[in-house]
């Protein structure tokens, strides 16, 4: 499993103005199979997504984010090895 943790690099004006665009690449993600869960930072600051899937695919995908491609957010990609989850989240094993 990876996280994906985005932080803004311009203010939330700026990222408001390509919420729509970075949304709908966020549902492309969920209809990829590769997110899993998803949502904003508190305060917001930027985002984190819980996915899987290749590591090299999610980085090309996070580089065609709008929010990469205008500059409003980097990514931070981690993977995690899960060991243990509670029941009815098995799927983030895998």
């Amino acid at each position: 499993m990876f996280i994906l943790s985005l932080t803004y690099l311009k203010g939330n004006d700026e990222a408001d103005r390509y919420m729509e665009p970075h949304m709908a690449w966020v549902k492309e993600g969920y209809a990829k199979g590769w997110f899993l869960a998803s949502g904003r930072k508190v305060p917001r600051t930027g985002g984190v997504i819980f996915a899987r899937g290749e590591r090299t695919e999610l980085e090309a995908y996070a580089a065609a984010d709008p929010f990469t491609i205008h500059g409003i957010a980097v990514y931070e990609i981690q993977e995690i090895a899960l060991t243990t989850v509670t029941d009815g989240l098995e799927a983030l094993k895998g």
